[in-house]
C-alpha cells in the first residue's frame, strides 16, 4: 500500500471522537482521493493555506465528474464552494395523485369499518329472537355458550372485517408502482425530446412525480443555460472609459477618444497600439505619445487580467508558435482549447486570445502568458474562489518583474463599489448600455501589492484557512480585508443567445394558465431584456418595478403602491421585476403583501439572485395557501436548490456540468421541450393515473358489495359469496391486466391536438379528475353495479323455479359465480368504455381476461383436483353456463348495468362538453366532426337531438383509426411527429 492510501486509510479509521460530521468529513475525503486516482502531492494539500477544494480538484488535471455528488452532497463548483449538507430526497415527495389517493382510501376504511359495524349489530339483533339465536340445524356448543358476549362480539366484527376487507385495494398500490415505472419509459422512448446536436435524449430519474406534470401551476427558470445557449461569444468592452466592439479580431472604438477630437478609430488589436513608430503628435489620432503609451499600458493591464483571473483549463496540444511573430493571434483558436467551469470565463479568456494576450496554460503554481511573441509566466500566489455573497473572484499574482498584483472580477455590484480610481461613472454608463442589448457584463479591476501588504494578506489567509472553527466566515472577512482599494480597468460584456423556440414555449405556458418566474442573478437591465426578447415579458405589459429597497418600510410603501396600481389598471397585465435585496426585505415582514401583488400579476422576473434565495422565492409560493403545484428548470449546480425545493425538478442537460440534471426528477436537453413534457406528457399520465385509482375503487366496490348485501340473506353468519379461490384472484387476474395496460398506453386525444392546444391544460388543473365530485361518481357507480348484479341474480334466481332442464335447482355456490361472472364482465367492458385508444395490445388483454376467466372457471370447476382439501365448485360452472336462462340473466344485467352510464355519457358530452371533449372533435371529409370516445354528431347539430341519435352513435362509436388529423405541418413547435407514443396510424375517413 502506498504511503499516501494507508495515510488516508489511517485518517478514516482514527475516529476517537464519534462526531458523525468528523466521520462523514473523513469518508468524504476518502472517496474524493479514491475517484481522484491520483496521489495527493503534499501532505500540506488537506491543511495548508491553499486547500484541495472541490474546484481544484475538478480544474487542476483531476478532473472528478462526480465530485459534485457524493452522498446526496451537491458541490456548486465554479459557483458555491460549500456542500449542500441538508440535501433534500426526491423520495420525500408526495404527489397530489397520492395524497388523493390516501383520502379515498381513509374513506374506504370508514366504509369497511362501517358496514362490519352494521353487520355485527344487525346480527345480535337478528340472534335476538331465540328461533334465530340457535336453530336446530346449527346447534351451539357448550363453550360457545359460556363465552364472554363482548369476545363473541369482537370477534364477529373481526370476521366481518376480513370479509369485507377485499374493498380496501392494496393492489391498488402494486399496480400503481407498475404504472409509473413502466410509464416513464416513454419518456426516453419520445424522439421528439431528443437533441441530435448534443445526442441527448429525456431522462426520468425518478417515477413518482410522473403525473404531477399534468397538474404544474408555476414554472420558475434560470436564465443562462436553460432560456439561453450558454454559449458566451464576446462582444464589447470598455477600457479606461471608452467603449470597443470586437470584429474580425480588431478592437472597435464606438467613439472617439478622451483625446480625439475625430471619430470613430480602429485598432488591430494591440499590435497596432504597440507600432510606436507610428505614435507621435502629429498622427492621426491626434494623441499625444505619453497619453498613447498610458493607453496601451491599460490595454495590456485589461486584457492581462482577463487571461490571468480565471479557473480555465487548457488542452494538452502542442502550443509551440502560439503568439509568436507579430500578434498571429489568428493561430490561437485552432490550436488551443480551452476548458471552464463558467462559459463566461472561456469566453473572456479566448477573446483575450484573439486580441493577442494568449494564456497557454499553468503548471504547479504558475500561469503562462504569451505577450507580443514573448513567454512570461506569473506565479500564481493565491485564489480567492468566486460565492454568491461576495459575486466575485479575484486572483494574486506575482509579475515576471517581481511585483505582485491583485486582480478581479465579477458583478458591477460587488466590483465597482470596491474601487477608488479609474473611470468609474463612465464604466457605470457602460454597463448599463451593455445590459440594455441583453449583454452579460463583468466588471475588471486590480491593485499593486507592495511586500507590507502582501505579507500581511498571506498572513490572514494562513490563519482563515487553517483555522478549527467559523472556517467561512473567517475567510469571507478576509476575503472583504483584501478586496478593497482597487482601481477600474474597465468592463466585458459577452452575449449569450436565446435558445430555439423559448418565446413559443413561454406563450404556450402562459395559454395553459401556467405562470412563469424567471430567477437570475444578472443585473437588473440585462434581465428585462432578455426577458422582452424571450417573450416573458410582452411590450405592451405593464411592467412594475420593487428594486433598490434599502429599508423594511421604503419596501412595504412601495409594495403598497403596486397593490394600487394593479388595482386601477386590473384588465392591464402586468409585470414584475424583484431585485435580491428588495425581496429580502420583502420576505422579511411583508411576505402576505408581496404574495398578493405578484398573484395579479402575469410574469415575474427576479435578478440579482442567489442560490438560497431561488429556493426561498419557491417555497413561498409552495406553502401559499393555495399550495399550488410548483416547476422548477436549471442547468447548473446553483439552481440544485430550487431544483430541490420545487415539486417537480427538470434539469436542463447543458454547459455545466450534470449536477442540475443529476439532482432533478426529470433532464431534458432544451428548454423547448418542456412544452410537450407537460402537455402531452403529463397531460397523459394524470389521466391515466386518475382513471386508474378511480377505477380500483369502482371495481372494488362491485366486489365487495354484493357480499354485504349477502349477509341479510343468511342470517350474518359470516358466509362468504364466492369461492376463495375467485376472491384471491378477482384482483390479480381477472381484472388487472386492462386496467394496467390502459394505464399505460391511453391517448384520449391525439399527441399533436394537445401540444398545439395548451389551453386543454388547464382542464386537468387542479386535480379535477380526482376531485371529491368524480369520486362520488364512481363510487356511487360501483354501488349501483353492486346492487344490480346481486338483485338481478335474486330476482332470476328468489323463486323456486327450475333453471335447469334437469329439474335440479341452483345452489348458494352458483348463485355466487353468478353475481361473479356479471361482476366481471360488466368491469371489464366498462374498462372498454373508458378506453379511447385502441391497439391489439388493448383488445388482447380485454377481451382476453373475459375469455381467461371462463377458461379457468372450466378448469377449476371441471376437475377434481387431488391438492385441494375440498372443492365446492365442481362442476358449479358448467352447470351454470348450460342454462339458457341463466346466459339471458348474465347479458341483461350487463347490458342494465352499463346503460344508464352510456346515457349519462352521451347527454353530458351533448349538453355540457368540456373543452377536451370538444377537442375530441375532429373535422372529416363529410363536414361531420367525430367525438372518438362515445359518439359522434354533426355540426351544428341542436343539443336536444333524440336519444335513438345519439345512442346509434353510441354503437357505431368512432375508432382513432378513422379519425383525421388536424394538425398542419406548420406546427409551431415539432413539424412531425416520431414520438413511440403514437402506436397505431391515423386514417382520414367519414365517421
Amino acid at each position: 500500500m502506498s504511503p499516501t492510501r494507508s495515510r488516508f486509510v489511517q485518517i478514516h479509521r482514527s475516529d476517537d471522537d464519534n462526531s458523525t460530521i468528523g466521520r462523514n468529513f473523513k469518508l468524504f475525503l476518502l472517496v474524493l482521493y479514491l475517484l481522484n486516482g491520483e496521489k495527493f502531492k503534499h501532505q500540506e494539500d488537506l491543511c495548508s493555506k491553499k486547500p484541495l477544494g472541490p474546484e481544484s480538484l475538478l480544474l487542476r488535471g483531476a478532473r472528478l465528474k462526480n465530485t459534485k455528488e457524493i452522498f446526496g452532497v451537491a458541490v456548486y463548483t465554479g459557483m458555491e464552494t460549500k456542500m449542500a449538507l441538508n440535501y433534500k430526497s426526491k423520495s420525500q415527495k408526495r404527489s397530489a395523485v397520492e395524497k388523493s389517493m390516501n383520502t379515498f382510501l381513509i374513506i374506504y376504511l370508514i366504509i369497511l369499518i362501517a358496514e362490519a359495524i352494521i353487520s355485527t349489530i344487525l346480527k345480535y339483533s337478528w340472534q335476538a329472537e331465540e328461533k334465530w339465536d340457535e336453530p336446530w340445524y346449527n346447534q351451539k356448543t357448550e363453550h360457545q355458550r359460556n363465552s364472554s358476549k363482548i369476545l363473541r362480539f369482537i370477534s364477529d366484527f373481526l370476521a366481518f372485517l376480513v370479509l369485507y376487507n377485499f374493498i380496501i385495494p392494496i393492489s391498488l398500490y402494486v399496480t400503481v408502482e407498475m404504472q409509473k415505472f413502466l410509464g416513464s419509459f416513454f419518456i426516453g422512448w419520445d424522439l421528439d425530446l431528443y437533441h441530435e446536436e448534443s445526442d441527448q435524449k429525456a431522462q426520468v430519474n425518478t417515477s413518482d412525480l410522473n403525473e404531477e406534470l399534468g397538474q404544474v401551476e408555476y414554472v420558475f427558470t434560470d436564465k443562462t443555460g436553460t432560456l439561453t445557449e450558454n454559449e458566451m461569444q464576446f462582444r464589447e468592452c470598455s477600457i479606461n472609459g471608452i467603449k470597443y466592439q470586437e470584429s474580425n479580431g480588431r478592437l472597435v472604438s464606438e467613439g472617439p477618444t478622451p483625446d480625439s477630437s475625430e471619430g470613430p478609430f480602429y485598432r488591430n488589436s494591440l499590435s497596432h497600439l504597440n507600432n510606436l513608430s507610428h505614435l507621435t503628435t502629429s498622427s492621426s489620432f491626434g494623441t499625444s505619445l505619453e497619453n498613447e503609451i498610458e493607453l496601451i499600458k491599460k490595454h495590456d493591464l485589461f486584457f492581462k487580467a482577463v487571461s490571468l483571473c480565471h479557473t480555465v483549463q487548457i488542452s494538452n496540444v502542442q502550443t509551440d508558435g502560439i503568439g509568436d511573430g507579430p500578434w498571429q493571434s489568428s493561430l490561437a483558436p485552432s490550436q488551443l482549447e480551452y476548458y471552464a467551469s463558467s462559459p463566461d470565463e472561456k469566453a473572456l479568456v479566448e477573446a483575450a486570445a484573439r486580441i493577442g494576450i494568449v494564456f497557454i496554460g499553468n503548471s504547479e503554481d504558475t500561469m503562462e502568458v504569451k505577450t507580443l511573441g514573448k513567454l512570461e509566466r506569473y506565479k500564481l500566489l493565491h485564489v480567492l474562489e468566486f460565492d454568491s455573497d461576495r459575486r466575485r473572484m479575484s486572483v494574486i499574482v506575482q509579475a515576471p518583474s517581481g511585483e505582485k498584483f491583485l486582480f478581479a472580477k465579477g458583478a458591477e455590484s460587488s466590483v465597482l463599489p470596491k474601487c477608488i480610481g479609474g473611470e468609474i461613472e463612465t464604466t457605470r454608463i457602460h454597463v448599463d448600455e451593455f445590459a440594455l442589448k441583453g449583454l452579460r457584463t463583468l466588471c475588471i479591476a486590480y491593485r499593486q501589492l507592495t511586500s507590507k501588504e502582501y505579507e500581511d494578506i498571506d498572513r490572514r489567509l494562513f490563519e482563515a484557512r487553517t483555522a478549527l472553527q467559523q472556517r467561512e466566515e473567517k475567510l469571507a472577512d478576509v476575503f472583504q480585508f483584501i478586496e478593497k482599494d482597487l482601481v477600474l480597468l474597465g468592463a466585458t460584456a459577452v452575449e449569450d443567445r436565446l435558445q430555439d423556440k423559448v418565446p413559443e414555449t413561454i406563450e404556450a405556458l402562459r395559454m395553459a394558465g401556467i405562470k412563469v418566474w424567471v430567477l437570475t442573478g444578472d443585473k437588473h437591465e440585462t434581465a428585462v431584456s432578455v426577458s422582452l426578447s424571450c417573450g416573458h415579458f410582452h411590450r405592451t405589459m405593464n411592467i412594475l418595478e420593487l428594486t433598490n429597497q434599502k429599508s423594511d418600510s421604503e419596501c412595504a410603501e412601495q409594495l403598497r403602491q403596486l397593490a394600487r396600481r394593479i388595482e386601477e389598471d386590473h384588465v392591464i397585465q402586468h409585470g414584475l421585476v424583484v431585485d435580491g435585496t428588495s425581496l429580502s426585505l420583502a420576505l422579511r415582514e411583508h411576505e402576505k403583501l408581496f404574495m398578493d401583488v405578484c398573484r395579479n400579476c402575469s410574469a415575474v422576473l427576479c435578478c440579482r439572485m442567489a442560490p438560497l434565495q431561488k429556493a426561498k422565492v419557491i417555497r413561498l409560493i409552495k406553502i401559499s395557501p393555495e399550495k399550488p403545484i410548483t416547476l422548477a428548470v436549471g442547468d447548473g449546480a446553483n439552481d440544485v436548490s430550487m431544483i430541490q425545493e420545487a415539486h417537480v425538478g427538470i434539469g436542463i442537460m447543458g454547459k455545466e456540468g450534470r449536477q442540475a440534471a443529476r439532482n432533478s426528477d426529470y433532464a431534458i436537453a432544451r428548454f423547448k421541450f418542456l412544452s410537450k413534457l407537460l402537455f402531452v406528457h403529463g397531460h397523459f399520465y394524470y389521466i391515466r393515473i386518475a382513471t386508474l385509482v378511480q377505477y380500483f375503487f369502482y371495481k372494488n366496490v362491485c366486489f365487495i358489495t354484493p357480499q354485504f348485501l349477502y349477509q341479510f340473506y343468511c342470517l350474518f353468519s359470516q358466509q362468504t359469496l364466492y369461492d376463495s379461490v375467485y376472491l384471491t384472484l378477482y384482483n390479480i387476474c381477472f381484472t388487472s391486466l386492462p386496467i394496467l395496460v390502459y394505464s399505460l398506453l391511453e391517448q384520449h386525444i391525439d399527441p399533436h391536438i394537445l401540444q398545439n392546444k395548451p389551453t386543454l391544460y388547464r382542464d386537468i388543473s387542479k386535480n379535477r379528475q380526482l376531485s371529491i365530485k368524480t369520486f362520488l361518481y364512481w363510487t356511487i357507480l360501483g354501488f349501483s353495479h353492486a346492487f344490480i348484479f346481486f338483485f338481478g341474480s335474486c330476482f332470476l334466481m328468489g323463486k323456486d323455479i327450475s333453471l335447469l332442464g334437469n329439474g335440479q335447482m341452483f345452489g348458494n355456490w352458483t348463485f355466487g359465480t353468478l353475481v361473479f361472472t356479471v361482476m366481471v364482465i360488466t368491469v371489464t367492458v366498462k374498462m372498454a368504455l373508458e378506453t379511447h385508444f385502441w391497439t391489439w395490445i388493448n383488445h388482447f388483454v380485454t377481451w382476453g381476461s373475459i375469455i381467461f376467466y371462463f377458461v379457468f372457471s372450466f378448469f377449476y370447476g371441471g376437475i377434481l383436483w387431488p391438492f385441494l382439501g375440498s372443492q365446492n365448485m365442481y362442476f358449479v360452472f358448467i352447470q351454470l353456463l348450460s342454462s339458457g336462462s341463466a346466459w339471458f340473466a348474465i347479458i341483461l344485467m350487463v347490458v342494465t348495468c352499463l346503460f344508464l352510464d352510456i346515457v349519462k355519457k352521451v347527454f353530458d358530452r351533448q349538453l355540457h362538453p368540456t373543452n377536451t371533449e370538444k377537442a375530441q372533435l375532429i373535422k372529416t371529409n363529410s363536414s361531420v366532426k367525430c367525438l372518438d370516445s362515445m359518439c359522434c354528431f354533426s355540426e351544428g347539430e341542436a343539443t336536444c337531438a333524440s336519444v335513438g341519435r345519439m345512442l346509434e352513435r353510441v354503437i357505431g362509436r368512432c375508432s382513432p383509426t378513422h379519425v383525421s388529423r388536424l394538425w398542419s405541418a406548420s406546427d409551431p413547435f415539432y413539424t412531425n411527429d416520431r414520438s413511440i407514443l403514437t402506436l397505431s396510424t391515423m386514417e382520414s375517413s367519414t365517421c
